[in-house]
């Protein structure tokens, strides 16, 4: 099973990118995905952008992630 995780773009530098997973900052390939800017929401597979998603697609993904991270901790 396959997993991708939202992200924002926090800076953009040619094809690569520093994006932040609620708080963790990563640095992504955008070699796959074109059209993407700066506070732009894109879903992370194996250090690369694969696709842009809404800020509340986003939002709600890592909100139910933490949630169950906290549910794993309990």
């Amino acid at each position: 099973m396959c997993l991708a995780v939202p992200a924002k773009i926090k800076s953009i530098d040619k094809k690569d990118a520093l994006v932040d997973f609620g708080g963790v900052r990563k640095k992504i390939s955008l070699g796959i995905l074109d059209g993407v800017k700066i506070g732009d929401y894109v879903l992370i597979h194996a250090g690369f952008a694969i696709g842009k998603i809404k800020k509340v697609e986003a939002e709600d993904t890592l909100k139910a992630l933490e949630e169950l991270r906290n549910a794993a901790r309990e």
